[in-house]
């Protein structure tokens, strides 16, 4: 993201993780089992992607080793809860500051870099997909996701390469920016 908009990764990580956990205490009981925008997945697999990624993630790059909550099957709140706080408390610890992340396709990153680069973006993006499977405002903040298309943009075929992205989707080119993000990742916005 520009640097314009990008705040010290323990302040991003506040503000994009309450973000997305508005969403997930916004969501009914009843909808958790919705479909998400991404193929085969359910609202609650939204939050078990972020969960499980990051921990491994960051457990074999890094030897972090966060405190497991509950299952996310049983209680995705307070999955999501727990983990959002220990990452938020490794950010907020002056000790993070001097780990490093070393892992083969990023290579070695500050971990609080690391951490804001992959894990919160990601939060970010799919704040969309839990909204938008649970019947919530869907809106993302327009300068973070001009930022993020700025910056995925010129690795557009690294990313696709990942598998971790879709095909783009087409939409039209005066779409407004958080429209081109989504399209950007493989999502159908419409």
């Amino acid at each position: 993201m520009a640097d314009s908009v990008r705040l010290p990764p323990p302040d991003e990580h506040r503000l994009v993780a309450g973000g997305f956990t508005e969403v997930v205490e916004g969501t009914s009981a009843g909808a958790w089992d919705n479909p998400a925008p991404v193929e085969g997945w359910a609202a609650r697999d939204v939050v078990r992607h972020l969960v499980e990624w990051s921990r491994s993630f960051l457990a074999s790059s890094a030897a972090v080793e966060l405190p497991e909550g509950p299952s996310v099957d049983d209680d995705p709140v307070g999955a999501w809860r727990i983990h959002a706080g220990a990452v938020q408390a490794l950010l907020d610890d002056p000790a993070t500051a001097g780990r490093t992340l070393s892992n083969p396709h990023t290579g070695d990153l500050p971990l609080d870099v690391a951490i804001d680069q992959f894990y919160t973006g990601d939060v970010f993006m799919h704040t969309w997909d839990l909204a938008r499977a649970t019947g919530q405002d869907e809106t993302l903040d327009s300068e973070r996701c001009a930022a993020m298309l700025a910056g995925m943009e010129p690795i557009d075929e690294a990313l696709r390469a990942s598998g971790q992205y879709g095909p783009k989707v087409d939409v039209p080119a005066d779409a407004d920016v958080q429209t081109r993000l989504l399209a950007f990742i493989g999502r159908d916005p419409r």
